[in-house]
C-alpha cells in the first residue's frame, strides 16, 4: 500500500518545467508575437469621425485606386439611391452607387451594383476611398485620433446627441424671442 501511495504522489508532483519556455518553443518569443498581433482596426468617417466599419469584415484593398473593401458596414453608412456609370478602365464599365456618411452626408466610397466578369469580386462589396476615412487600432493606448485643435475631441454619438439637443433648445429660444419682438413691434404700430 505504501509503494502505491508513493507512486501516486510521484505522478502528481509539480513539474519544474517553466510553461513560458514551452510556449516559446511552440509559438516563438512572446514579445514578437505581441508586435504581430495588432487588434482589430476601426474605420471612421474622415470628417465627423463616426465609425463606418472594421477589419473583421475586411474583403481586400485596391492600392491602384486607393480603396479598401469591406463585406459589412455600420448603420452610419448610407447607400445612395441613384446609380451611375463608372469607368474602372477602358474596357470595364460598371454601375455603382455612392456610399454616404449618415452623420455629415459626405461621400465615402461606392458599391458596385453591376460589373464585368473580371471585376465580379467587387460586386456588392463596400469600397471606401482611403482619403475619405480614418482608422485606429483597438487597444492601442498610445494612439489618439487626430483632432483639429488642441482642445477638440472626436465627436461621439453621445456628444452629438447633446449638441443637437442644445441646438434645438437654442432654436426654440430664438423663435420665442422673434415672436415676442413681433408682438412688441405690433404694439408700436397701433
Amino acid at each position: 500500500m505504501a509503494a502505491r501511495q508513493e507512486s501516486l504522489n510521484a505522478t502528481f508532483v509539480n513539474s519544474s518545467i517553466d510553461s513560458t519556455a514551452v510556449e516559446e518553443k511552440l509559438f516563438g518569443p512572446a514579445e514578437e508575437q505581441e508586435d504581430l498581433d495588432d487588434g482589430p482596426v476601426v474605420f471612421i468617417c474622415g470628417k465627423c469621425k463616426l465609425p463606418v466599419g472594421d477589419s473583421l469584415s475586411w474583403d481586400g484593398g485596391e492600392d491602384s485606386q486607393n480603396q479598401i473593401r469591406l463585406k459589412r458596414v455600420t448603420d452610419n453608412v448610407l447607400v445612395g439611391k441613384e446609380s451611375r456609370l463608372y469607368e474602372e478602365s477602358k474596357k470595364s464599365l460598371c454601375l455603382v452607387m455612392d456610399l454616404f456618411c449618415q452623420g455629415c452626408k459626405s461621400v465615402l466610397g461606392m458599391v458596385y451594383a453591376s460589373t464585368p466578369k473580371n471585376l465580379d469580386y467587387k460586386r456588392f462589396a463596400f469600397c471606401f476611398n482611403v482619403a475619405d476615412i480614418d482608422s485606429y487600432v483597438l487597444g492601442s493606448a498610445n494612439q489618439m485620433l487626430a483632432a483639429e485643435g488642441p482642445k477638440e475631441q472626436p465627436v461621439t454619438l453621445e456628444y452629438r446627441g447633446i449638441v443637437e439637443q442644445q441646438l434645438t433648445e437654442m432654436k426654440m429660444l430664438v423663435m420665442s424671442m422673434a415672436q415676442r419682438l413681433e408682438e412688441i413691434e405690433a404694439g408700436f404700430q397701433d
